[in-house]
């Protein structure tokens, strides 16, 4: 028997508990926020309000439409527009996810061994890159310059250099503000003019993450969002809660993992399949990955997800070295 045809389905998004929370409480949550909200998550940005509506007119035929039709069996069908909305759009942003990932894989990455890194950073600093988003891309450089530098004095070459994809994330597990950077980085360096590359022996991480630290602290203090005595109060915790995870190497034959682990660097801030409305108690629950234990709170109470919407013109991802993959 003939394979069977693959047939286009219309996604129904307004049938999701997703979006009928977005869609019941949205205004309420914008009428409270400045009582409710202001001081934890910051001031009011106006595009999030545009992400959320743009989201609430995705797929709905009433919001405009294209009408596909095959030109030689006359079948025809209607294609609701989307929002192409980034990261609150669970729809939108998994085709980025997945567009990001094959482009990456097959135009940026050389096929070369790679490594994950995670940096983080204490709960008490959060809160400055909450209330001033411009600090997210210092973040990212105060991770990156110390790996590079690592990574080139672990190589015996003339002028060797890494590449890295750098993504920011301000999300963790239950939604609540954690600015963290995925690196996903070639695991050595390029070095030559050929750009033949060497692997590099593994990485002290305690000195990386003391390094990192002290990158960040100065940082702020430059800024003026801490003071000495707080960097002092910092250095006097036995667990300085500053953390550097390091991944297994992932090897140039593994296409799957790389591509997953580039998915997951670019994911969307929670799932709406880990989310269910308890309509007889007017609450909502919301699953971590690990499905042994959930969160229950009221409608957008607690860590409302629009603290996760960045600005359009924020650069969220960043690539170094881009020639040496002929980018």
């Amino acid at each position: 028997m003939a394979a069977p045809v693959a047939v286009y389905r219309r996604r129904n998004p307004q049938a999701t508990d997703y979006y009928r929370c977005v869609e019941n409480y949205f205004e309420t949550f914008v009428q409270i926020y400045d009582d409710h909200f202001s001081r934890q998550y910051g001031f009011w940005r106006p595009y999030v309000e545009r992400v959320i509506y743009r989201y609430l007119d995705c797929g709905d035929l009433h919001n405009r439409f294209a009408r596909v039709k095959c030109g030689d069996c006359g079948h025809e069908y209607l294609l609701a527009f989307s929002c192409k909305r980034r990261h609150f759009c669970p729809s939108c942003h998994q085709k980025r996810v997945v567009e990001f990932g094959e482009w990456l894989c097959m135009d940026v990455l050389k096929r070369v061994p790679h490594r994950h890194f995670v940096f983080s950073i204490p709960k008490i600093l959060r809160r400055y890159f909450l209330y001033d988003r411009k600090l997210l891309a210092d973040l990212s450089r105060s991770a990156w310059e110390p790996l590079k530098v690592f990574l080139q004095e672990a190589v015996p070459e003339n002028d060797p250099l890494p590449g890295a994809v750098i993504a920011m994330q301000t999300f963790g597990d239950f939604l609540g503000f954690n600015p963290h950077t995925h690196i996903l980085v070639t695991d050595g360096c390029f070095y030559g003019s050929k750009g033949m590359f060497r692997v590099a022996t593994p990485l002290e991480l305690k000195k990386l993450e003391a390094i990192f630290q002290h990158k960040i602290l100065r940082m702020l203090l430059f800024k003026r969002k801490i003071s000495e005595e707080m960097i002092r109060m910092l250095s006097t915790w036995r667990h300085s809660d500053f953390h550097v995870f390091c991944g297994n190497r992932i090897s140039t034959k593994d296409y799957a993992a790389i591509k997953n682990q580039v998915r997951k660097i670019k994911r969307a801030s929670f799932s709406w399949k880990r989310m269910q409305k308890l309509r007889h108690v007017g609450k909502v629950v919301y699953s971590v990955k690990d499905e042994k234990s959930s969160k229950v709170s009221l409608p957008w109470n607690g860590s409302p997800p629009y603290v996760h919407i960045e600005n359009k013109d924020k650069l969220m991802v960043r690539y170094f070295q881009r020639h040496q993959y002929n980018c």
